[in-house]
């Protein structure tokens, strides 16, 4: 019996759906969505086994129910073969999958500790339902406005890609690795960059270095096309990405990343470029939708450094943080040994790379390379950063060996991620296994930090039945659509939760911005 919306037959369904009756899902969110736009409720959501098997392996491929059945019931779930065009079996049909679900939801549930479950029930399953809202809303997009963008960088693409063949006297396919070496190494005769499978590598940084080492008009041009080519790439995404209802939805990965952070796809909106003109122009083209008043935006200031501050209790900068002074002057000052108004904008720009740096485990020959200075330089910067700030130092150092002893490493919310491979006797590895350590607590407890606002502001707004909308989530930032008389409730409500989202040891500071679309919004 098909379902009818307000049948009589369906009714008690319905109420179910509904109810608070504990509900047990695997990827809940697009099922979510579904019994949305079919005009019903779901209450109870209680589990899923998606996100849980994510947690206790963040760096695993287990994104299927098939791949979670295989490892916690060493058992097959049936599918049908996509190698027939006539399949002889239709593989595991909705009662199959729902029986095959109950029973990993149960071993998933003797493997989760009692953090994990709390990170479970207090942070990811809220968010899902936040995110499953803002996919349904979209955001309104100026489609003329991408256009013309698009247009301008194809004109400008074909006018460097002539510049470049008029420099060498000939054309080349200029995204064609193999024809690049052969101009680049042999017909220009440039030193030889990174040895590859297939030579030499032509990517962005290699050509930046001989640049920088061999300044050669083409090297030039190229890298103009190439970044002009990456822009207009991303608009054609974008454009693709537009329903008929003019709006571009999204779609959030709760399980994309190792860190817990929110990824985008369908399109990526967390790869558009914040600081070139043609990024202010494709960030205009996010707009209010019609019937709204303005865009709101609030980002989080420096949160990384502020938890690093949290974490290693570092006195410097808790109290640069604390006085209120610019961070990396303030910072700067006491690497340099001046007054923080003596701080050059050169000396700023050392520590600010040097402070984000530490958090992912840049060396000084990583630093040496982004400041593009000597590695001795690099080296004896850290020295001094370090004699200052000597507590950054020591709980960096302790994070590792912390990890090494456990296995793992923990937010402030009790949010674990696995490294088996700090103990592992391959270098490489161990490296890398690290450098991602040293930053694991940072950035998982940024994730977690906005996830709770984002939680407690959607609560806030339910409960003061605002119109306003939550539209986006990027990077350390949120965009709202705001109904006509509600900025300032709507604004009291986002600083207020962004602001108390975690109690740490600095200020969690929360800027805002208000425009008609999303550039004008920047702050």
């Amino acid at each position: 019996m098909p379902w009818e919306p307000g049948s009589a037959d369906w009714v008690p369904f319905e109420e179910w759906l509904a109810s608070p009756e504990r509900k047990l899902m695997h990827d809940a969110k697009p099922q979510l969505k579904a019994l949305t736009s079919a005009g019903l409720a779901l209450g109870g959501l209680a589990f899923d086994s998606l996100i849980a098997g994510w947690l206790l392996r963040p760096s695993g491929i287990d994104k299927t129910l098939a791949d979670l059945v295989r490892r916690y019931l060493a058992e097959e779930l049936p599918v049908s073969d996509p190698n027939q065009l006539v399949p002889a079996d239709d593989g595991a049909g909705v009662a199959t999958e729902a029986w095959f679900t109950f029973r990993v939801v149960d071993s998933l549930r003797g493997v989760l500790d009692e953090r994990d479950t709390r990170v479970l029930s207090e942070i990811e399953l809220p968010t899902l339902r936040v995110l499953a809202r803002m996919e349904t809303n979209g955001v309104a997009i100026d489609a003329p406005l991408l256009g013309s963008l698009s247009a301008e960088l194809g004109q400008r693409i074909d006018g460097l890609a002539a510049e470049a063949f008029q420099v060498l006297g000939h054309e080349l396919n200029l995204g064609s690795p193999k024809q690049l070496q052969q101009v680049l190494f042999e017909e220009l005769g440039m030193p030889k960059t990174r040895s590859t499978k297939t030579g030499y590598s032509t990517d962005a940084d290699s050509l930046a270095d001989l640049m920088e080492s061999n300044p050669h008009p083409f090297v030039d041009l190229l890298l103009q096309h190439r970044d002009a080519s990456k822009l207009r790439q991303i608009i054609d995404t974008l454009e693709r990405g537009i329903g008929p209802d003019g709006r571009i939805h999204t779609t959030y990965a709760q399980t994309g990343t190792t860190t817990g952070r929110i990824s985008s796809n369908d399109p990526n909106l967390q790869n558009i470029p914040i600081r070139a003109d043609e990024g202010r122009r494709m960030r205009a083209a996010f707009m209010r939708g019609d019937g709204y008043e303005t865009l709101l935006t609030a980002d989080y200031s420096q949160i990384e450094m502020r938890i690093m501050a949290h974490l290693s209790q570092d006195e410097g900068l808790i109290e640069a943080f604390n006085s209120g002074e610019d961070l990396h002057r303030f910072v700067g000052s006491r690497v340099f040994g001046v007054e923080p108004p003596e701080v050059s904008p050169a000396m700023r720009t050392k520590v600010k790379a040097m402070s984000y740096g530490l958090a992912y485990g840049l060396s000084a020959f990583g630093l040496s390379k982004q400041l593009r200075i000597d590695t001795s330089e690099a080296r004896q910067l850290m020295t001094d950063y370090f004699a200052r700030f000597g507590a950054v130092r020591d709980y960096l150092r302790n994070v590792v060996e912390q990890a090494r002893a456990d296995g793992y490493t923990e937010t402030i919310f009790g949010r674990r991620r696995p490294f088996p491979d700090l103990n592992s006797p391959n270098r490489v590895l161990r490296d890398n296994a690290e450098r991602q350590a040293l930053n694991a607590p940072i950035q998982g407890s940024a994730a977690d930090i906005m996830k709770i606002a984002m939680i407690e502001i959607a609560a806030d707004m339910r409960q003061q039945e605002l119109e306003s909308r939550m539209l986006l989530q990027v990077h350390d930032e949120l965009v709202f659509e705001v109904a006509a008389g509600e900025w300032d409730a709507l604004a009291g409500i986002v600083t207020t939760r962004m602001g108390s989202a975690a109690q740490l040891r600095v200020p969690l500071d929360v800027q805002l911005g208000r425009g008609d679309n999303w550039d004008e919004a920047a702050h």
